[in-house]
């Protein structure tokens, strides 16, 4: 093995930022800040997320961070395996740092080099691919060839993918989007419920990325029918990676139709397959649970009578060509062909498959299981496709459809809500109650935790995004080569750096670290986040929290007297990120590395980022807060929508549809002069919506943390000036209040960000301002932005609000009263004893830690029971005490006391 050798200078020397060769009029180069900053010490060294080599490589795609002043904004990239042999690689810049060096890169693989088990990142010029992928633009459509597979992408009209091919022989054709409405949820007193089909009309399609190793096409537009009237707005990325035989389809649908008159049977993705062999040499596969594969031909060769022989059923059992001769080809005839099959998945622990000849005949019911992998294939010995739904039983309901595999024009179609469920029904879950005053919902609220209004719970503007891969495959794969492929829709190979990478480069604050169990205080806080982790992983499951609009939520609250989580109760369901669960988990991926915490954090994203978010209409782009419905609270707020809680798996993975998502909060704020989030409960006279005017009330808390999230997220990723602008005048001028953040909020300038600086005497404090990702972001402003001046008002944020009343009274001239979720605030304390290394606030942080109520004491020690029937429909594991917003608190303070003050405790 070659020795694999670059010296800590070399590599210095081959990245080193000059500062002078930036442009003067950069958005970045007055902002050099005085803060300390790690230096890579040599090559970064890259793991497969699952810790194995995958056994198929599609391409892979990730994101890396860099120190800030250490790399150029075009420095270059190669990759290496541990032998120093060279793999082909695309590199492009993430986020910059105020000084313009990169913060971020972006990085793919193509599939014929994805088979190294470790690589190594460093700077250099990239390896080209023996085959490059290649983009050819026309004025009517696109074509993309990985070096295996050909597909042309239409610019126009609703054929989104109107060939893919592999070796110049037509594999599928005419891809299009399906959507299937009905008007009615049930039959009228006619009986009748009438069904309309609506096929996917292009309205732009743009090429994202164009590289030699990855390519992204987007495509956007509705869903039309025959007489032009169009809903259901949809967002389709096509990837494409050199050496796959395979294209990546990121679906997205954005709901802004009437829920009431609007009701969805069915969408999907359809493909037209060429068939041209025998009927007997046609294949069709579903892959099951794990390893298991339903396996049949079109026209069956086992199990007859009289048949053609052994040996040509067991070339057709194994996907082989079967060779019939003499009087057997006449016998054919008599054999049935079954051209239509079904995998259905209509909930999370059961799925069936069924088959028919042809329309107008009955169904066979063939098999059933419980969690089928979402993939399939239709073809022969001479080629056919295999297709797959990313997450096909979580996300239930799901179905693979096979049809006219008997003819000369098979079909194919990828539902990610298959048609034949029940019709999605996404109405209000109840009528108001009478609640049609603000005191009425007030006291509405009171009781069930629901903030209702009526108009305000709707799915309007909501999106779900879906994941489908199709491939282009030579032959009948064998049963294990399809479990292969199965295996790579359920999970893309994903490359991440090692933890000690992450936390040497100090992302996302730098307010976590590893797992360090050397004292017995530190070991008992250890075992413990591995327990909440492992609880809701379990939970998930247990308690079945997957479907199509609910995979990647938890809920909020438990009914100790039902044991069921109170999915029916107003506020205390669907937790929509309260107090910010998702960033828990993501802290906790950082520091364990763990694949399993990556999945449900990934899934946490996507659902939040998508369902909790409303895209387009009245209330975009604003998030609703916990619910029955994930839309159904009428507090629409930023603290939901926050960008903050995308940083983490957008900068990991470089995922695009994410990437919009936090685009779309950079305006967040002029939704406020509109839909006010505390416009039930302002004192004196309501404000009236004002969508002309130039300033809008914004919290400092969870209004300005989001935003700030947002600015500061684009203005790393695009430089913009005008954002960078916002954000910084937002900070001098929250530093310049005359109580910094106890100022509590106030009128801010939306051209500008600044905030009028208040002239009374004005103190105050919430106990949910720091708890929505304030502390995740001001932790990454100090770092990045050098502002004494805000840092002074954060740190003294930090220290007083869990001070004593004396101490509050002293600095701020009164105290600020009773004030809840002193533990979850004990991690900002611990952030003021850090960076004033204060020793007294290291102590007192650990005392709120371990004894503050309202929090999860020292003394408590979460364990599980098992309840039995008949007090409970299914056994289960219950965990009496355990609540989604004390453990999310109560791990991100964990983590972040050890990170900070660990050495103290």
């Amino acid at each position: 093995m070659k020795k694999f050798s670059i010296s800590r200078r070399e590599f210095v020397k081959s990245s080193t930022l000059v500062a002078a060769s930036l442009p003067l009029n950069s958005a970045f180069a007055s902002l050099m800040n005085g803060h300390t900053s790690p230096i890579a010490q040599g090559p970064v060294n890259l793991n497969w997320l699952d810790g194995t080599i995958p056994s198929l490589s599609a391409g892979a795609t990730w994101g890396v961070p860099w120190p800030k002043g250490q790399l150029k904004k075009n420095a270059g990239f190669t990759a290496e395996t541990p032998s120093g042999s060279k793999i082909p690689l695309q590199s492009w810049p993430l986020a910059y740092w105020p000084d313009g060096s990169l913060k971020w890169t972006g990085h793919a693989l193509g599939a014929e080099t994805g088979k190294a088990k470790n690589l190594r990142l460093l700077p250099g010029k990239p390896s080209v691919p023996a085959t490059p992928l290649r983009v050819t633009e026309s004025a009517d459509f696109i074509d993309i060839n990985t070096g295996i597979i050909s597909c042309r992408v239409e610019k126009k009209g609703n054929t989104v993918i109107s060939s893919l091919s592999r070796e110049g022989k037509e594999t599928a054709t005419k891809g299009r989007l399906v959507l299937l409405c009905q008007d009615k949820t049930e039959p009228g007193d006619d009986g009748t419920i009438r069904t309309e089909q609506f096929i996917g009309e292009i309205s732009s399609v743009v090429v994202e990325q164009k590289g030699n190793v990855r390519s992204v096409v987007k495509l956007e537009g509705r869903h039309t029918n025959t007489q032009g009237t169009g809903w259901l707005s949809f967002i389709i990325r096509l990837y494409f990676y050199a050496g796959a035989e395979s294209v990546r389809i990121m679906h997205t649908i954005i709901y802004d139709g009437d829920e009431n008159k609007n009701f969805i049977k069915g969408i999907g993705l359809r493909f037209s397959v060429p068939l041209q062999e025998e009927l007997h040499n046609r294949h069709v596969r579903f892959v099951g649970e794990g390893n298991g594969v339903f396996a049949e031909g079109v026209r069956g060769l086992s199990g007859l009578r009289h048949g053609p022989g052994r040996e040509a059923s067991l070339a057709q059992v194994d996907g082989k060509k079967a060779v019939i001769t003499g009087d057997g080809i006449d016998d054919l005839q008599y054999i049935p062909a079954f051209g239509d099959y079904t995998l259905f998945q209509p909930n999370a622990d059961s799925f069936g498959i069924r088959k028919r000849t042809k329309t107008g005949h009955s169904w066979l019911n063939s098999d059933q299981g419980k969690r089928a992998s979402g993939t399939a294939f239709l073809g022969g010995p001479s080629g056919g496709v295999a297709f797959g739904i990313r997450n096909f039983w979580q996300s239930y309901p799901a179905q693979l459809d096979i049809r006219n595999a008997a003819t000369d024009t098979g079909e194919i179609t990828m539902w990610v809500w298959a048609p034949d469920s029940p019709v999605m029904d996404l109405r209000f879950y109840h009528d108001g109650m009478g609640q049609n005053t603000y005191e009425k919902q007030l006291r509405g609220l009171e009781v069930t935790y629901e903030d209702y209004e009526p108009g305000f719970g709707t799915p309007n503007g909501v999106s779900r995004t879906s994941e489908m891969m199709i491939w282009a495959l030579p032959s009948t794969p064998s049963r294990a080569r399809l479990v292969e492929i199965a295996d790579t829709v359920r999970n893309p190979p994903m490359i991440v750096c090692e933890p000690q990478y992450y936390k040497n480069m100090e992302i996302f604050g730098g307010i976590w670290d590893l797992p360090d169990r050397s004292t017995p205080e530190k070991k008992e806080i250890e075992d413990k986040l591995d327990w909440y982790f492992d609880f809701y992983k379990n939970e998930i499951d247990q308690r079945k929290w997957y479907g199509f609009w609910n995979y990647g939520d938890v809920m909020h609250s438990y009914d100790q007297d039902r044991h069921v989580w109170k999915y029916d109760i107003g506020g205390f369901a669907w937790d929509n990120s309260e107090l910010s669960t998702d960033l828990w988990l993501w802290y906790y991926f950082l520091r364990t590395g763990r694949p399993d915490a990556f999945r449900i954090a990934e899934a946490m994203t996507r659902h939040t980022g998508e369902v909790d978010v409303h895209h387009t209409g009245p209330f975009a782009p604003l998030g609703s807060r916990h619910n029955v419905m994930h839309w159904g609270c009428s507090a629409k707020q930023l603290r939901i929508s926050t960008a903050t809680n995308r940083r983490y798996y957008y900068y990991l993975t470089a995922d695009e549809r994410v990437g919009d998502l936090m685009r779309e909060q950079v305006n967040a704020d002029k939704t406020l002069l509109v839909i006010q989030p505390n416009r039930k409960v302002r004192r004196g006279k309501q404000t009236e919506p004002n969508p002309d005017g130039a300033f809008a009330n914004i919290g400092f808390g969870t209004d300005w943390g989001a935003l700030a999230g947002a600015w500061l997220t684009e203005w790393e990723r695009s430089g913009d000036q005008k954002v960078r602008d916002k954000l910084l005048n937002s900070m001098r001028t929250i530093a310049a209040q005359p109580h910094g953040f106890f100022s509590s909020g106030g009128m801010m300038e939306l051209a500008t960000g600044k905030f009028t600086i208040t002239t009374g005497n004005q103190v105050g404090a919430s106990h949910l301002s720091a708890v929505f990702g304030l502390v995740e972001v001001c932790a990454e402003l100090v770092k990045t932005v050098d502002m004494p001046e805000f840092e002074k008002a954060w740190l003294q944020y930090c220290e007083l609000y869990n001070a004593s009343a004396e101490e509050q009274s002293k600095e701020l001239g009164r105290a600020l009263g009773s004030l809840n979720l002193a533990q979850s605030h004990s991690r900002l304390t611990a952030f003021a004893a850090k960076r004033k290394q204060d020793d007294q606030l290291a102590k007192r942080a650990w005392n709120e830690f371990k004894h503050s109520k309202g929090g999860i004491t020292a003394d408590f020690t979460p364990k599980t029971e098992r309840i039995l029937g008949p007090l409970v429909l299914n056994p289960i594991n219950e965990a009496r005490g355990v609540s989604t917003n004390s453990a999310a608190q109560w791990g991100l303070s964990a983590i972040q006391c050890l990170a900070l003050i660990g050495d103290k405790i």
